[in-house]
């Protein structure tokens, strides 16, 4: 029988600004004489930041706070909270549409990430919503894109947030997606992409190789229309399969249809952080699943249109959109 996992103990310091604290356990090893030496040798950091850190009262163990004479314990929990850097704004707001005993289900906005990660930690969804709604406990049962809009669902106790995975992983959600990009009409459609993604560490864009398939996605065109110099555009619906990173977006690329927007695909580009001109024109439209808990059906469906369909001309000239033109905030809704 596989050992159990030791359980962490849960954290002495609060949430900041939605974000929990770092946690490190100590090695046993160890010949530091103080926590503060310690810090400083593994945090990539200058030692008067952890210094800050430890006046401020940021740094814990299980006891409580802990200061730059306290004694280096090996094997000890430590929690902290990381010096973070200014983010811009995101200027939209997640629309919640879904809340019970259990779920959350919001329709996220272009350019929010879903987690913290990188150089994006408060001006996420999760952040965002444990610190509008006063829900510490959320977690992500799955992550979508920061450049692609549309549905996530969360979960509100955290005992209860494999059940929601597992439903993800065993390809139980039925998820729609819909897209914008280029329209040919000598390609036959709809039809299912087989192809092994590859996605290197600290490399943006996915890439396809020869070998045994990894993704699958299932590619049908909705509408076509003419729209001026650009050339021919179409509605598609997309239906992953699975779920590598990009794979849609990858799975486009590869048939000669990028996706509108793409700042990766064909060609990696560089946009500033607070540029929100002409937003990837992908949208996860649909979630359909049967509840793990309850075994309530659910099909929960987005709200948002994608701006080079509806509106072309404006997509196409990229204005920046500000916090006044933001879409309002909709209400929790129970079904």
């Amino acid at each position: 029988m596989p050992r159990r996992k030791p359980r962490i103990p849960d954290s002495p310091l609060p949430q900041r600004d939605g974000i929990d604290p770092v946690h490190l356990r100590l090695p046993l090893d160890g010949e530091w004489a103080t926590v503060r030496d310690h810090l400083v040798d593994r945090l990539p950091v200058p030692a008067e930041v952890v210094d800050g850190l430890l006046e401020a009262g940021q740094v814990a163990d299980v006891d409580g706070l802990l200061t730059a004479t306290s004694p280096y314990v090996p094997g000890g929990h430590l929690w902290f909270h990381r010096p973070l850097a200014p983010e811009p704004r995101v200027p939209f707001p997640l629309r919640v549409l879904y809340r019970d005993a259990h779920l959350l289900v919001v329709d996220k906005p272009h350019f929010l990430a879903t987690t913290p990660r990188g150089s994006h930690i408060t001006e996420t969804a999760l952040a965002r919503l444990r610190r509008e709604l006063d829900l510490p406990r959320l977690s992500p049962a799955h992550r979508l894109d920061r450049l692609t809009a549309g549905l996530v669902l969360f979960t509100l106790h955290p005992a209860e947030r494999g059940a929601y995975q597992r439903m993800f992983a065993d390809k139980r959600v039925h998820k729609e997606y819909e897209a914008i990009a280029p329209y040919d009409p000598a390609l036959a459609l709809p039809r299912t992409v087989r192809s092994r993604i590859v996605k290197d560490r600290g490399i943006i864009a996915a890439y396809e190789v020869p070998g045994e398939p990894n993704s699958e996605s299932r590619i049908e065109l909705v509408e076509h229309r003419e729209h001026g110099p650009g050339g021919p555009l179409a509605r598609y619906r997309l239906l992953p399969r699975t779920g590598r990173t990009h794979q849609l977006r990858v799975h486009m690329n590869a048939l000669g249809l990028p996706i509108l927007g793409d700042p990766v695909y064909p060609t990696v580009a560089d946009p500033a952080p607070d540029d929100y001109s002409r937003p990837l024109q992908l949208l996860a439209r649909t979630l359909e699943f049967t509840d793990p808990l309850t075994g309530r059906a659910h099909r929960f469906e987005s709200r948002r249109t994608l701006q080079a369909w509806t509106d072309h001309e404006t997509w196409a000239a990229g204005p920046a959109p500000t916090t006044a033109g933001a879409e309002p905030q909709h209400q929790p809704t129970d079904e």
